[in-house]
């Protein structure tokens, strides 16, 4: 008698290690689905801008015909050019007393602001200190060019009410250079304030009870408490200032056009007229990569002086 060998089902044994392992590419693949427009705008708008820059720097290209083998001809020829010359010294100079101006009024204000004063009007300077930031460098410089006319700028208008004559505020080379460097500042001060601000609040009030025991108020405590203590933050706030400066192309550019004659005229205004007025990318790209050589080379210099007044707790 022939017995039935009934067939049983087979059942799929599942281990935990193959779970983890499933979950884990399936979190891989979500992920990228979510990285995916970020790589890819990064890719487009960033990485490849930089590369073609960088290539096109060793090319003569004004558009219109195509590009033409230069080598290293267009380093040669910014070396040689004064104007160039004096928009880099004008932007070193620039960024020296804009960044110590900057960081002075920043750090001064922090301490009177994170000093005794009630946490409502705290953070109602905060707010007002911040506020210029929000506000485009254009339309900033738009408003001041207005009230500091000579002509018939508001601040010459009160002046003349006392008897003062006008003064040439964006007409005279010393006079633009101050007001490109008060306006910038004026803007941007606000953003290392609040850098300025969260360092002070992590200094513990132990420290300051203590040394006013030991008989240290006022000056002693800022230069021998805060001043040591909040310089990690300083150290940040002096890198980024000084990048942002290197870079300043808006005031000069609608205060002044860079004038008069060139006083005013930055890197960064050099780029732009050769790219976009004289039609020579190839320049402008050589200029660029000289300046983010320029930047890259302050930064590191940045970094290794701070190991000399930069104290970590």
């Amino acid at each position: 008698m022939a017995t039935a060998t009934a067939s049983r089902p087979t059942t799929r044994v599942t281990t935990p290690t193959s779970t983890t392992a499933e979950r884990a590419r399936s979190r891989t693949r979500f992920a990228a689905v979510f990285l995916a427009p970020t790589v890819i705008g990064i890719g487009l708008f960033t990485v490849l801008p930089i590369i073609a820059s960088f290539v096109l720097a060793f090319f003569r290209w004004d558009v219109i015909s195509a590009p033409e083998w230069a080598g290293l001809d267009n380093f040669a020829d910014i070396g040689g050019d004064p104007t160039v010359r004096v928009a880099f010294l004008n932007t070193i100079g620039f960024v020296v007393a804009a960044v110590a101006l900057q960081l002075g009024i920043a750090l001064g204000l922090a301490v009177l602001v994170q000093g005794k004063l009630p946490g409502w009007l705290r953070s109602f300077f905060r707010s007002v200190f911040f506020f210029p930031l929000i506000l485009s460098a254009s339309s900033v410089s738009i408003m001041m060019s207005y009230l500091f006319n000579q002509n018939f700028g508001l601040v010459n208008h009160l002046l003349g009410k006392l008897g003062v004559p006008a003064v040439p505020w964006l007409t005279s080379e010393t006079g633009a250079a101050v007001m490109v460097v008060l306006v910038y500042v004026w803007q941007n001060f606000g953003f290392s304030f609040l850098l300025f601000l969260g360092g002070l609040a992590s200094i513990p009030k132990e420290v300051y009870e203590a040394s006013a025991i030991d008989g240290a108020t006022g000056w002693r405590q800022f230069w021998k408490i805060t001043l040591p203590l909040v310089s990690p933050t300083l150290l940040v706030a002096s890198v980024m200032a000084i990048i942002a400066a290197l870079q300043i192309f808006d005031q000069p550019y609608v205060l002044t056009r860079g004038g008069p004659g060139d006083s005013t005229r930055t890197a960064v205004m050099v780029i732009y007229e050769s790219a976009f007025q004289q039609l020579q990318f190839g320049r402008a790209s050589a200029i660029g990569i000289v300046l983010t050589v320029l930047i890259m080379l302050v930064t590191a210099l940045q970094f290794r002086l701070s190991r000399r007044f930069v104290f970590y707790s």
